[in-house]
């Protein structure tokens, strides 16, 4: 990618067909999908690429259990077929990035032999809706099976399991290489570029976008012929902004997961089917890490979504009445919070009842189209409906190219791509595999930096693999400008440990001074606020780390 001031260059000086506002997962796959077919396109988020939802997920490319179950409960052919959808959108992810999208087992504990035939009979039908895009079979576990595939499963009442097969992938680092793919083939894009209002033509449709730099609160428009709102929960917001005193259209819902150590070599999920309010919880082995969750209750717009002890308590509780291990507050390492923006259905309220189907809107008096709904699964087949709409409008018709599209470091990757990087640039197996699973292929790009600078090979802090090289190649060629971007979204170690993050940050804060021309007053402040924002969150779950 350009670096940002080129970037805002660009999206000041030209007018493009298209312009997408919405820097996560479905604005990133709608300027991508709406570049390759031919239309010039710009891209533009309030904040960082996935710094909200598209960056809060339970980290699963799935087609949805729980949707499946209520579609059999209500007999909703709607809810089968967007669990349908999400299975073949599922197999997609996993083939066009596989460096950042895997098979994972996931285990079911039942303590009865209904409860065996129950849940086999559902992971069957999941299976089958899956059809030629199914990756593996759901099998049927003896107690001593359930017990050696998954060692800390509690032994109290189990007498089985059953296992299946879904996708896993890495949310973050997924949308930051559509971000990137997109400006690979010609997208403009800069982050930190808030839309405060519109500019109309003398028909009443919009004719440029007014825009305002985060950093220097410099405001110029951005003019296209048509605009998509893909600001997820911020969708209603801009809505408004167009047509002031449009009914909202959303339920926000907010999802909590924490991290916790992994034992041993475990890579087997767990599924918690049932929990007291009736939703269900996951524990999957994830980048080193045991991420739990999620939760599921209603907000309001601008709500502090902050993690809440008591909602880490609600997650360990259920999880432990299937584990041997008995987790504590104290054990949680790192935790995020995010909103998932569900389309508001007449019938029901209860967000654990709303499924993940998604609507294209396109405004009648000012011509926005507004993407609602969805889930990270089908943000392609979202960003597809969504430019088949602006090529309505547009009067064009160029079939999409992003069902078998490769994103940025895929082509070329297979699964032992880090041992051939450990050959190459004598690294450590954890380095190494850490590299290949952010970046792919472009890990090389990253390593390169080395050979200029060979201090850039040095560990950010010991007790992780992330390098410092990789600071710069983000700086560089991602458009990270601030440390959390770098630690959150970039190389995920904030998620990975709170601890180390804060311990990292002095130098992630060195580095991007260097590349992004920091004083050093605007380097302290920026540790300094990175450092309390993570001091803050961790005191208020009561967590006591090492000094």
């Amino acid at each position: 990618m350009k670096s940002r001031a080129d970037s805002l260059r660009a999206l000041e000086s030209n007018s493009f067909d298209v312009c997408v506002i919405g820097g996560g997962a479905t604005g990133a796959g709608c300027a991508l999908d709406s570049q390759l077919r031919n239309l010039r396109t710009a891209l533009v988020d309030a904040g960082d690429f996935a710094s909200g939802t598209s960056s809060a997920s339970t980290k699963l490319a799935h087609g949805g259990v729980r949707y499946l179950q209520q579609a059999v409960a209500e007999f909703d052919p709607g809810q089968f077929k967007v669990v349908r959808e999400a299975l073949t959108e599922r197999r997609r992810m996993l083939q066009n990035a596989p460096h950042l999208a895997h098979a994972c087992q996931f285990l079911v504990p039942c303590f009865s032999r209904f409860e065996r035939l129950y849940y086999l009979a559902g992971l069957k039908l999941y299976d089958w809706l899956a059809g030629s895009a199914r990756l593996g079979k759901s099998s049927n576990l003896s107690r001593v099976e359930a017990l050696a595939a998954l060692p800390t499963l509690t032994r109290q009442r189990v007498s089985g399991a059953v296992l299946y097969e879904d996708g896993q992938f890495d949310d973050a680092r997924f949308c930051v290489s559509l971000v990137k793919s997109f400006s690979d083939v010609g997208g403009e894009v800069a982050n930190y570029v808030k839309v405060i209002g519109f500019q109309r033509r003398e028909d009443g449709g919009l004719a440029s976008a007014v825009v305002k730099d985060g950093f220097n609160g410099r405001t110029f428009e951005l003019r296209a012929k048509s605009f998509v709102n893909a600001t997820g929960p911020f969708s209603d917001e801009l809505r408004a902004l167009t047509s002031p005193g449009v009914p909202d259209r959303l339920v926000l819902s907010k999802g909590v997961h924490l991290l916790l150590p992994l034992v041993g070599d475990i890579t087997t999920a767990l599924l918690i089917p049932k929990t007291e309010d009736g939703r269900v919880i996951f524990a999957i082995p994830w980048l080193g890490r045991l991420l739990v969750g999620t939760t599921d209750d209603e907000v309001k717009a601008g709500q502090d979504i902050a993690v809440t002890r008591d909602e880490v308590e609600y997650l360990l509780r259920h999880l432990n009445r299937y584990s041997s291990l008995q987790y504590t507050v104290d054990d949680v390492v790192s935790a995020f919070s995010g909103v998932r923006p569900l389309v508001r259905a007449a019938h029901s309220r209860q967000t654990k009842k709303l499924i993940r189907s998604h609507e294209v809107e396109v405004d009648g008096s000012s011509g926005l189209i507004s993407i609602l709904g969805g889930k990270w699964t089908t943000y392609r087949a979202m960003a597809e409906d969504t430019v088949d709409a602006v090529q309505k409008q547009l009067g064009v018709s160029v079939p999409s190219r992003t069902r078998d599209f490769r994103l940025a470091g895929a082509e070329g990757f297979s699964a032992g791509h880090w041992r051939f990087l450990m050959s190459l640039y004598g690294l450590n197996e954890a380095t190494a595999r850490h590299l290949a699973e952010k970046f792919g292929t472009e890990a090389e790009a990253v390593l390169s930096l080395t050979k200029e600078d060979s201090r850039l090979s040095s560990p950010l802090v010991q007790e992780a693999p992330s390098i410092r090289a990789e600071v710069v190649y983000c700086a560089r060629t991602e458009m990270a400008v601030t440390i959390e971007d770098v630690l959150a979204r970039r190389i995920g170690l904030q998620f990975f440990s709170w601890q180390l993050a804060m311990q990292a940050a002095p130098g992630v804060g060195e580095l991007l001074a260097r590349e992004l021309g920091w004083t050093e007053n605007e380097k302290s402040r920026a540790v300094d606020d990175y450092v309390s924002k993570i001091d803050r969150q961790r005191r208020a779950l009561g967590l006591q780390f090492d000094s």
